[in-house]
């Protein structure tokens, strides 16, 4: 099959290596923002630290390997196909089946969290209505078509990353490796164990991209570049943040997270 022909009902093949990329980086970008930072308390800097680059190392090693995986086996189930091929029809039920726990969980999460940030920026507004509304309308977007969604999910994650690389480059001024001895290990290192679930916001479900391969055009090309460009690009946002977040200097004249007692 080439281009963005197909056979009929089969999925259509139109996905290039920047749209994979876009997706790839798109699904985790909110984790680049908010979620990771939950695991301060418990592990503090050192303890977040080495988390984030045991995190870093597996996810590396998984998407090299789930890449292998979605270039020679196209297909657009995923876990599932790989699970089943693997080890039976068994083990292909579990594969897709903790997968599907993953991505009907994840969206509604990120809902809230548009929510909150719409009510914080909007205090009269109900954080739930804003969250429903933000689920229905992105879940209409993709139910429109991959390339309308991959299309959308491009744009907007070029616009994220590029907030997340002015965040950066507006902090580093106030760099300072003694900001990064501040508050090391509070827990000691059983805090960085405890800080591991946090770490993987960095990283979670860039792994969607190998349920797109069946609609990549070339996949044993396109899915290797979009896949690859992606987890690279992770990885520095995900360094870059942590590290200019807990070394830059404290903001001047933020408001409060809430008012004082």
């Amino acid at each position: 099959m080439s281009g963005t022909s197909a056979a009929p009902g089969a999925l259509k093949q139109t996905l290039g290596p920047v749209m994979l990329w876009g997706l790839g980086v798109g699904y985790v970008i909110s984790g680049e923002y908010f979620g990771w930072n939950l695991g301060l308390p418990a592990g503090g800097t050192y303890g977040m630290l080495a988390a984030t680059l045991v995190i870093t190392v597996m996810y590396v090693a998984f998407i090299l390997s789930y890449t292998e995986l979605a270039c020679a086996i196209p297909r657009a189930g995923g876990a599932f196909v790989y699970g089943a091929r693997a080890m039976g029809p068994f083990g292909g039920f579990m594969a897709g089946l903790v997968q599907v726990v993953e991505f009907v969980f994840a969206p509604p999460a990120i809902a809230m969290a548009i929510g909150a940030y719409v009510q914080q920026r909007y205090p009269s507004v109900d954080p739930e209505h804003a969250a429903i509304a933000a689920y229905f309308v992105f879940t209409g977007i993709n139910a429109a078509g991959v390339r309308l969604a991959a299309a959308f999910e491009l744009v907007v994650t070029v616009l994220a990353v590029g907030e997340l690389l002015l965040f950066m480059a507006v902090v580093a001024p106030d760099f300072s490796v003694a900001n990064l001895h501040k508050d090391p290990l509070p827990n000691g290192w059983g805090g960085a164990f405890a800080a591991l679930p946090f770490a993987i916001w960095f990283y979670l479900a860039i792994e969607g991209v190998a349920n797109a391969a069946e609609e990549a055009r070339n996949p044993q090309r396109n899915v290797a570049i979009g896949f690859g460009a992606a987890i690279v690009t992770l990885v520095v946002l995900a360094l870059g943040v942590f590290l200019v977040t807990r070394a830059g200097a404290p903001l001047r004249g933020a408001r409060p997270l809430a008012p004082e007692a």
